[in-house]
C-alpha cells in the first residue's frame, strides 16, 4: 500500500531528485576543479622545469639546440621548443623545426617576447593535439635573445583529472544510496502518518466514530491529527442533532396531508412530499432537478411560482390541476433562497372535498327550501282558507284538514329522513354490530310493505332466500330493505310483482330486490343514490317523495361494509343488489 500511495512516491521521486541534482552539482563543481587543479599542477611543473632549463639554454651551440630539445623532451616529458625574436623555431623535440611555420603570433611567444611568463591552452596546428602551453624569455648563443617553450599534452591532465571523477563518482553513489535509503524510510514513516489521517478524515465523512488516531510525534501532523480529533468529537454531536432534525422533518413532511413542492429558479424540482407525488401520480419518488412541467403540466401553477420568483412576494390562490385527476387545490406560495438563487415553495392544500361539501351544503339549501315551501305554502293557503270562513262549510272543511294533514305527514316524513341521514353521515362512533339474520329481515320488512302492496295492487314472487347471516344492525338493514321495497311498490304497475332474494356468492351475501315497474333511464343511473334526486320528477311530487330513500339505503349499506349497485331498463323494471360480507 505504501508503495503504490501518490504521496509516498512524490516524497521518494522529490527526495531522489535533490539527491542527483545536490551529487551532480557537486560532481560537476569538483570536476572542474580537479581539471582546472591538474592544470595548475601542470603549469606549476612547466614553471620549476623552465627555471631549470632556461639557464642552461644559454650556453648550448646552435647546432645543437635540437638534440638539445629532445634530451630535455625526455628529462621533463614536456614538449620543449625554441623560438628566436622574429617568431622563427629553431628547434622542437617532436617536430621538425623547418617545417614548422612562424611563431610570432602565438599569445604565449608575444608574451615572452615582451619580457613577461605567457601561457595558453590551444589544439597545436603542428600536431593537431591540445596542449598547455609556458613560455618564458631565455638567452640564445650567438643571438640577442628568444624564448624557451613548453607544454605538456592535456591528455595527460584529462587522465589525471579521471582519476579523480572515478573517485568522487564511487564516493557519490555510496552517499547517495545512503540518502535514497534514508529518504526511503522517512518517506514511508510520513506516508502512514497522512494515511492513518487520511483514512480518519474518510471515516468522519461516513459518520464512523469508532476509529482512533494516535498521536505519534509533535509536529505539524501531529497538530493536525489533535485537530481533526476535536473536530470528530464536534461532527459527532453535530450529526446526531442533525440527524434527529432532518428525521423530525422527514416525519412532518411524510405526516402531512398537504403537498409540498420546491423549486429552483430554472423551475427544476428540488424536493417534493410524497403527498404530492400521490397527488399527481407521480408513481415513484420524484427525482431532484426534474423540471417541473414533466411533474404537473399545469401553466397556472408555473405562472404562479414565476411570480413569486420573480417579486420575491407571497402568493396565495384556488386552482384546479389537471395532473390530479381535475381536483382543486390551494395553492400558497413563498420565495425561497436556493444557493444564493431564488427558487420558490409551493404548499399545496387539496380543497376538493370541501369545494364539494359546499356543494353539497348549497344544494341541500336549495333543495330542502324547495321541498319545504310546496307543503308549508299549501299547509297556510288551507289554514288561511279555513280561517276567512271555510270552517262553517262542513264538507270542505273536512277536506282541507286532511289535505293540511298529509301535507304535515309529509313534512314529518322529510324531517325523520333528514334526520336518519344526518345520523348516518356524521355518526362519529361506530354502532355496536350484531348477528343480523338475513332471512328473518327479510321478512319482516315484506310483512310491514304489506299494505301498501294491496293498496298498489302488487304482489310478492317468492325468491331464493337462503339462511345467511352478516355483521350489523338488524333496524338499519331493515330500514334499507324497506325503503327498496317502498320504491319497487311506488313505481311499479298495477298488478306488478317485486321479488326479494337472498344468495351467498363468492363468499358475499348478495340481497336482491327486483320489481316490474317503470325502470330507470340509463343516464340517470350514476346520480339516483344522491340527495333529492328524483328520476320522475311529477310523479314524485305527486306521491310526495323527497329523494331520500336511495341515498339512505346507500349510507346504511355502507356503513356496514358493504355495496349498492342497481341495473334497470327502462319499462322493464329495475333490480336493486345489496353487498355485505358473509359473517
Amino acid at each position: 500500500m505504501t508503495l503504490r500511495s501518490p504521496i509516498f512516491r512524490k516524497l521518494l521521486v522529490t527526495a531522489l531528485l535533490l539527491i542527483l541534482v545536490t551529487l551532480g552539482s557537486a560532481g560537476f563543481l569538483l570536476t572542474r576543479y580537479a581539471a582546472e587543479r591538474e592544470l595548475k599542477h601542470a603549469a606549476q611543473r612547466m614553471e620549476e622545469t623552465v627555471r631549470i632549463l632556461a639557464p642552461a639554454l644559454a650556453a648550448v651551440e646552435p647546432a645543437a639546440l635540437g638534440e638539445w630539445a629532445r634530451l630535455m623532451d625526455e628529462r621533463s616529458r614536456s614538449r620543449v621548443t625554441i623560438v628566436d625574436r622574429q617568431g622563427v623555431v629553431l628547434a622542437d623535440s617532436q617536430h621538425d623545426a623547418a617545417t614548422m611555420e612562424n611563431h610570432a603570433g602565438r599569445p604565449e611567444i608575444q608574451a615572452a617576447l615582451a619580457g613577461r611568463q605567457g601561457t595558453a591552452v590551444r589544439r597545436s596546428a603542428t600536431l593537431d593535439v591540445d596542449f598547455c602551453y609556458l613560455a618564458v624569455p631565455a638567452g640564445l648563443k650567438g643571438q640577442s635573445g628568444g624564448v624557451l617553450r613548453l607544454a605538456v599534452p592535456l591528455e595527460q591532465i584529462s587522465i589525471a583529472a579521471a582519476e579523480v571523477r572515478w573517485l568522487m563518482l564511487r564516493a557519490f553513489l555510496f552517499a547517495g544510496s545512503l540518502a535514497l535509503l534514508i529518504a526511503y524510510f522517512l518517506s514511508r514513516t510520513f506516508t502512514r502518518r497522512v494515511h492513518s489521517i487520511q483514512t480518519f478524515a474518510k471515516d468522519l465523512l461516513s459518520a464512523d466514530y469508532s476509529s482512533t488516531l494516535a498521536i505519534q510525534s509533535d509536529d505539524e501532523l501531529s497538530d493536525v491529527a489533535r485537530a481533526l480529533r476535536g473536530m470528530a468529537e464536534q461532527f459527532r454531536r453535530m450529526l446526531n442533532r442533525l440527524a434527529e432534525e432532518a428525521s423530525q422533518r422527514r416525519a412532518i413532511l411524510a405526516s402531512m396531508v398537504e403537498g409540498v413542492l420546491a423549486v429552483d429558479g430554472d423551475f427544476r424540482v428540488t424536493f417534493c412530499n410524497d403527498s404530492l407525488g400521490r397527488a399527481v401520480r407521480a408513481g415513484a419518488p420524484v427525482p431532484e432537478g426534474l423540471p417541473l412541467l414533466q411533474l404537473i403540466r399545469d401553466p397556472d401553477l408555473r405562472t404562479q411560482l414565476a411570480q413569486v420568483i420573480a417579486t420575491g412576494e407571497a402568493s396565495r390562490k384556488r386552482m384546479t390541476l389537471l395532473a390530479a385527476g381535475g381536483r382543486s387545490f390551494e395553492v400558497q406560495a413563498a420565495p425561497l433562497d436556493h444557493h444564493n438563487r431564488r427558487g420558490a415553495l409551493a404548499i399545496l392544500h387539496d380543497v376538493t372535498e370541501f369545494e364539494r361539501f359546499e356543494r353539497v351544503r348549497r344544494d341541500f339549501v336549495a333543495n330542502i327550501s324547495h321541498e319545504l315551501r310546496t307543503p308549508l305554502a299549501v299547509i297556510r293557503g288551507y289554514a288561511e282558507t279555513l280561517l276567512d270562513g271555510a270552517l262553517e262549510d262542513q264538507e270542505n272543511a273536512r277536506k282541507f284538514l286532511g289535505i293540511i294533514c298529509a301535507h304535515t305527514v309529509r313534512l314529518g316524513d322529510l324531517a325523520s329522513d333528514l334526520l336518519t341521514l344526518s345520523e348516518l353521515e356524521f355518526e362519529r362512533t361506530p354502532a355496536t354490530e350484531e348477528r343480523v339474520s338475513v332471512r328473518e329481515v327479510i321478512q319482516s320488512a315484506i310483512r310491514s310493505a304489506e299494505g301498501e302492496m294491496l293498496a298498489r295492487n302488487v304482489s310478492t314472487r317468492p325468491g331464493e332466500v337462503e339462511d345467511l347471516y352478516i355483521m350489523g344492525q338488524r333496524f338499519r338493514l331493515e330500514q334499507a330493505l324497506q325503503n327498496l321495497l317502498h320504491n319497487a311498490v311506488e313505481f311499479n304497475r298495477s298488478g306488478g310483482e317485486v321479488q326479494i332474494a337472498a344468495t351467498k356468492v363468492d363468499g358475499k351475501v348478495r340481497i336482491t330486490v327486483n320489481d316490474t315497474g317503470t325502470g330507470i333511464p340509463s343516464e340517470e343511473l350514476p346520480r339516483i343514490f344522491e340527495r333529492f334526486y328524483r328520476v320522475d320528477k311529477a310523479r314524485s311530487a305527486e306521491t310526495g317523495g323527497a329523494g331520500l330513500g336511495l341515498s339512505i339505503v346507500k349510507h346504511i349499506v355502507e356503513n356496514m361494509s358493504g355495496t349498492v349497485s342497481v341495473e334497470s331498463r327502462l319499462g322493464r323494471g329495475s333490480t336493486f343488489a345489496l353487498w355485505f360480507p358473509a359473517a
